[in-house]
């Protein structure tokens, strides 16, 4: 058996699972998926206001002199201000708080409770962010943004996961990713928009807007459905959870997977504090990966892409309008990324897709690393040649990430993780998202003043490890049950001497399970 990966059987075609893709699920999962849009249209949002130059006159004065010419200010620091960096961060503070509040609601309220929490309080986020008048208003309108995305985060992918057949849950959860993707171009497509308004109160329409995704989502969510898995966990409704069930599914035939999810959600009553099980020695796989698989999707430098792109193609020498269609070209490649991501994942896998995207990104990074350390230095501008080249070289980047760690990083920890973990597990994910990029934010534009080029040969390192990590860790999930994950732990060559012969109640159905 080759290293870091586990041998396929039966199980993995869906272990007996009968129903197919229903009409039914596909718009649960669109309404659900959407609050991807409201992510990232606030990554795209606020890299393009911060390019503004009314935006930065009106808020951060001294950033828009340094941008403006001081000939005394290296081209790598003109947007260097702590007082910028903590408009952009400050939002994932707020979200790493909250998505750990949310775990307890989603596990005892359900998810569908955290959604409409998260896009009602996003709403109210909006409103101040389009009526700011002072630096204060603009911070309140972010700490309130990242409370709605910390509930919304932390509980749609579960959502998308639960109400997913397992043969389809890799392509239905990187919905997720697709949506966060979308919401980024349209942020881009608003800001490239409204910058050509000559009062100069444009950004004030690409803050508010963003209430628009918000509200489609809050009241798409009061018609959802809780997933299967929720209504037995909640009281033991396993008729109610029959019947859903089978619409979901479009077939009478799902006793298996009912059978299944009950079990899982007797396992689950048991535990009663889901953050103190995840550190059981037998959730090691789980608690490992829902920490370094997040951290390693931040520190691939992608949120320097999506919300200092615009600011980015600034310092390079591309003037206002041309960097904001700058940032909407990379965002379409992401997209198309996506799109391809959603028809693949499910065929090849998700260790193919996580180590061709991160041979793709590596690559990319020392590129722009070597292009900008060659042709880009403190004083003077950059040969246009030379700018449209990092920026198709930032297209590759991106398109490499958006078929791998992207979406895949919502998809593996949600279904690696039992249903009595499941909760705790995705809080943490989202956690580590908000922690990462909050340091990003506040760290990436001192590190491009500090140390310049070789920001982009950091990062281009970090790849290289978390790459080596997936070849070696991480099995493959494709078209396995959820419900029936224990057993890629046992036959990985590394984590079965961590996690033994522990017998959680469920071991006698893996054996049963493994021997067919």
């Amino acid at each position: 058996m080759a290293i870091g990966a586990y041998v396929e059987g039966p199980a993995a075609d869906g272990a007996g699972y009968n129903g197919r893709v229903t009409s039914f699920v596909i718009l649960s999962c669109i309404v659900a998926g959407s609050g991807g849009i409201l992510f990232g249209y606030d990554l795209g949002i606020s890299g393009g206001v911060t390019s503004m130059e009314p935006f930065l006159r009106k808020f951060f004065p001294d950033v828009y002199h340094q941008m403006k010419g001081d000939k005394k200010v290296s081209n790598y620091c003109r947007f260097d201000s702590e007082l910028l960096t903590v408009f952009t961060s400050s939002l994932y503070i707020a979200g790493l708080v909250a998505t750990l509040f949310a775990s307890s609601v989603t596990r005892r309220f359900g998810r569908r409770a955290s959604i409409l929490i998260g896009g009602t309080v996003f709403i109210a986020g909006s409103v101040f962010g389009g009526a700011a008048v002072n630096v204060y208003m603009l911070l309140l309108n972010r700490i309130l943004l990242g409370i709605g995305l910390g509930f919304t985060n932390q509980s749609i992918p579960l959502y998308l996961s639960e109400m997913a057949p397992p043969q389809y849950r890799g392509a239905i959860n990187n919905g997720f990713e697709l949506c966060i993707s979308i919401g980024i171009l349209m942020a881009n497509l608003i800001n490239y928009g409204v910058e050509k308004i000559v009062q100069g109160w444009g950004w004030r329409i690409s803050l508010s807007l963003a209430a628009v995704p918000a509200a489609f989502l809050t009241v798409g969510a009061i018609f959802l459905p809780e997933t299967p898995s929720f209504i037995i966990q909640r009281d033991g409704n396993i008729d109610e959870a029959k019947i859903l069930l089978q619409r979901l599914r479009g077939t009478t035939g799902i006793q298996k997977e009912l059978d299944d999810l009950v079990s899982a959600s007797n396992v689950s009553r048991t535990t009663r504090h889901p953050f103190r099980n995840i550190l059981k020695r037998k959730y090691r796989p789980q608690l490992v990966i829902a920490l370094l698989i997040p951290f390693f999707n931040q520190v691939t430098g992608i949120n320097v892409i999506n919300f200092y792109a615009p600011v980015m193609f600034r310092t390079i020498g591309l003037k206002e309008s041309a960097s904001l269609m700058s940032a909407v070209v990379t965002r379409i490649c992401a997209t198309v990324a996506n799109i391809i991501a959603m028809v693949v994942v499910d065929r090849f896998g998700r260790r193919k897709l996580f180590l061709v995207g991160g041979v793709q990104m590596i690559l990319s990074q020392i590129t722009v690393g070597a292009v900008l350390a060659a042709k880009f230095k403190d004083h003077g501008g950059m040969e246009k040649e030379y700018a449209y080249l990092v920026l198709v070289i930032m297209c590759v980047f991106v398109a490499g990430f958006a078929w791998s760690w992207g979406p895949l990083t919502y998809l593996v920890p949600t279904e690696i993780c039992p249903l009595e973990i499941r909760s705790a597990g995705q809080s943490i994910v989202i956690a580590v998202i908000f922690l990462m990029t909050f340091v990003i934010g506040q760290t990436f534009l001192a590190m491009l003043c500090h140390i310049k080029f070789g920001t982009f040969f950091l990062f281009g390192g970090w790849v290289c490890v978390m790459t080596l990590f997936v070849y070696f860790f991480l099995p493959e999930t494709k078209k396995l049950p959820m419900e029936q994950m224990e057993q890629v732990w046992r036959r990985h060559w590394f984590w079965k001497r961590i996690v033994g012969e522990e017998d959680d109640g469920r071991e006698a159905g893996v054996i049963a399970l493994a021997s067919t």
